[in-house]
């Protein structure tokens, strides 16, 4: 097994295995965050959660295997990844607070460490966290161990927000929102690198996606709009389709007029 990692960390790929960050990339992101947290709260309080946790985690492990198999950027291998992280992640969150009973500031800081132990692992490695240079099976395993890091991080703050803080939902979305933007603005204004600015606004990209999701989900008398997870779940998960099915498309047809 140890032979087996070491042949695949050392592994290069054609080209990176991410795509490219545009507004497209913002926008799948944040929509497949909240579907994530919309479809994992149906999932776990509406059918039976051992199982939907299991499940999650299958799923989660078949679509990594699937993206490490890939040489190469395949749009849909890579979303389906992001969508089963989205979703198990938040899973792993809300089974240490509800399961184990740990309080959202803990696992909060938790998560908060164990997303800086692995970007400090990744850099003393490799030395940089740009994710263009992802040509490696190491490099790629250190970025979606970053990934899942960071929906765990994000759906255990956006709830300590919400629930331990007080704010409520829409006023915790306001919030992620706001600090979503800060990096934008700081990068614009030569304050802040690109790199740390990347990685800022995707780790913000969780707990906002994910307190809009609750806010429209939950019921009224917990500060939502009460729609519902399924319903909501539904409608996002069509938005993530569309948004994906787009960013594929231009994939494509860039290859064919490369090829052209």
């Amino acid at each position: 097994m140890i032979r087996l990692f070491t042949q695949f960390a050392a592994r290069r790929f054609v080209g990176s295995k991410v795509p490219e960050i545009t507004l497209a990339f913002w926008v799948a992101k944040i929509l497949s965050t909240a579907m994530g947290e919309a479809t994992s709260d149906y999932l776990v309080f509406h059918t039976n959660p051992y199982g939907a946790v299991a499940a999650g985690a299958v799923g989660f492990v078949l679509a990594l295997v699937l993206q490490m198999a890939l040489r190469r950027y395949h749009p849909l291998a890579y979303w389906l990844l992001v969508v089963m992280v989205s979703v198990f992640g938040t899973m792993l969150a809300d089974v240490i607070h509800v399961v184990l009973g740990v309080p959202y500031a803990l696992s909060s800081a938790g998560f908060l460490l164990a997303l800086g132990a692995i970007l400090l692992g990744w850099y003393w490695s490799e030395g940089t966290l740009s994710i263009h240079s992802i040509v490696t099976g190491r490099r790629e395993g250190f970025y979606w161990a970053t990934v899942m890091a960071t929906f765990a991080l994000g759906t255990a703050a956006g709830d300590l927000t919400a629930a331990t803080f007080g704010l409520g939902y829409l006023p915790s979305a306001i919030l992620f929102t706001g600090l979503f933007a800060l990096p934008g603005l700081l990068y614009a204004a030569g304050r802040l690198n690109a790199i740390a600015g990347f990685w800022l606004a995707y780790i913000l990209t969780r707990p906002m996606g994910a307190s809009f999701a609750d806010w429209a989900d939950k019921p009224v008398a917990m500060s939502g709009l009460g729609y519902g997870t399924m319903a909501v779940s539904a409608v996002l998960s069509a938005a993530v389709a569309i948004a994906v099915g787009y960013i594929a498309l231009r994939h494509w047809l860039g290859l064919v007029r490369a090829l052209a």
